[in-house]
């Protein structure tokens, strides 16, 4: 698949006469990139419009619905959250938001029969996640559901991770909910408005990240990121592929419960207990001992920007060194004050590559080739009279890594998504690093004070 790296949307004259009229006529407004924004347009190893900046998930849908309340609800949801009305324009110094005031909602049905494997469902769920966006018309979000029954039907939800990040998933399933409430019982009233809209808290970003907050968090990225050599070659082609594979494992439920007493035991996160134990993994599987990893934080510390749907997030990078002679007790306990301290200087993605002189690259991203995550981010499952919604994330992975490991607690036990490059990686490779890493979990749990190097053994 050949990639052309173009940042910039590209418009052409009736769309430029169209959003001009808009803009005089107050229908439209425009707002600078919020910092995640920019990490994504300044960072990423894709073009924005590429299908793989594309974040999706199913929900499982049980009861009667029509389709004229489902778009309606639809409607509500989108004069809510003004990321569904929100394109890209090309600006002489970047790109900037417009937002329309209205925008007529997206939602798509298909009939299929209700014996409709599960693999042709997923074909089909694919085709809508897949799709591309168009970033300067918009909108940059879809629903498409798939009805195998009155009563049962699969939602499928795809939208830009420009305008969203993985708790915005959630609150979307919420307010789709309250809104067909609403609907169904004939209220005239929309759904209430968020306390920040996404563009207001992108300006206060902004006006946050001045000189005198940056200038200490750089001299720390500086100390504690220099030197960075890539774990790996990633080829200069112009055949790259973006869209990483997946490969789905699980963690027992006794291997889950030792791994929580492990982080008890020694005094540390739960993520920084699973990080250091992935850091002596990825260090065996790759000979290399000086690991860093990127991870994301929600940036969600705000209650007001709690309901409001937006790409929020941010990346850390974390650095590690594994001392095979090092017992694990004590690697672990460097681990997590390490992320501690990582995470206390934590500071928007792009400026932070900026500020160290790092280059951004068609094929990699300019601090880490791995990204690694606990996932934490609410995923609802909504019962109300005559209906329920399951959320099930879907991890696809973006371009900014070669390899990805995300961790999602299910109930007793771990799901372990593996997201990896198929021109860096084959499957059975991450099996076997899935295999060494189960390996190093349950060693550890059994000797906490065996040295590194024995635990992957």
């Amino acid at each position: 698949m050949k990639i052309l790296y173009s940042r910039q949307p590209r418009m052409s004259d009736a769309k430029r006469a169209r959003f001009k009229q808009w803009l005089e006529s107050g229908e439209a407004h425009l707002h600078p990139l919020t910092l995640p924004q920019r990490e994504l347009w300044e960072t990423s190893a894709a073009p924005p419009a590429d299908v793989s900046n594309h974040i999706c998930c199913v929900i499982n849908v049980r009861g009667l619905i029509s389709p004229e309340d489902c778009v309606a609800s639809l409607q509500r949801v989108v004069n809510r959250q003004e990321v569904l009305r929100l394109s890209f324009l090309p600006g002489k110094n970047g790109p900037v938001q417009l937002i329309r005031s209205r925008s007529e909602p997206v939602m798509r049905f298909r009939d299929v029969p209700s014996n409709t494997p599960p693999e042709k469902i997923e074909e089909l769920a694919l085709q809508t996640f897949y799709q591309p966006f168009d970033l300067v018309q918009g909108p940059l979000y879809r629903v498409e559901i798939i009805r195998r029954a009155p009563d049962d039907q699969i939602m499928v939800f795809a939208i830009h991770h420009a305008i969203a990040d993985g708790w915005t998933l959630g609150i979307f399933v919420q307010d789709l909910s309250a809104a067909y409430v609403l609907q169904r019982t004939g209220a005239r009233n929309g759904l209430p408005p968020v306390l920040t809209s996404y563009s207001a808290w992108g300006a206060t970003e902004r006006s946050t990240w001045q000189a005198a907050e940056l200038e200490p968090r750089i001299a720390f990225w500086k100390s504690r990121i220099t030197g960075i050599r890539p774990l790996w070659t990633t080829p200069h082609n112009s055949d790259i592929v973006l869209m990483p594979q997946r490969l789905v494992s699980e963690l027992p439920a006794e291997t889950t419960t030792a791994v929580r007493e492990l982080a008890r035991c020694n005094g540390a996160t739960l993520f920084s207990t699973l990080l250091a134990l992935f850091q002596i993994a990825l260090s065996r599987w790759t000979g290399e001992n000086d690991i860093v990893v990127g991870t994301p934080v929600a940036n969600r510390i705000r209650q007001d920007v709690r309901e409001t749907m937006g790409y929020f997030s941010g990346i850390v990078p974390l650095r590690g060194q594994v001392e095979r002679d090092r017992p694990f007790t004590e690697h672990v306990r460097i681990v997590h004050q390490t992320t501690v301290d990582s995470f206390a200087n934590a500071m928007p993605f792009a400026e932070l590559v900026q500020a160290v002189g790092e280059h951004p690259s068609p094929t990699r991203n300019p601090i880490f080739q791995v990204r690694f995550a606990l996932q934490n981010h609410p995923i609802p499952d909504v019962e109300i009279r005559g209906l329920s919604l399951k959320l099930r994330m879907r991890s696809t992975g973006t371009p900014r890594f070669d390899l990805g490991c995300e961790i999602t607690e299910r109930g007793d036990t771990f799901e372990v998504v593996w997201l990896f490059r198929e021109n860096l990686f084959s499957g059975p490779e991450i099996e076997e690093l899935g295999r060494l890493f189960q390996s190093v979990i349950e060693n550890s749990s059994r000797v906490p004070e065996r040295r590194t190097a024995a635990l992957t053994s």
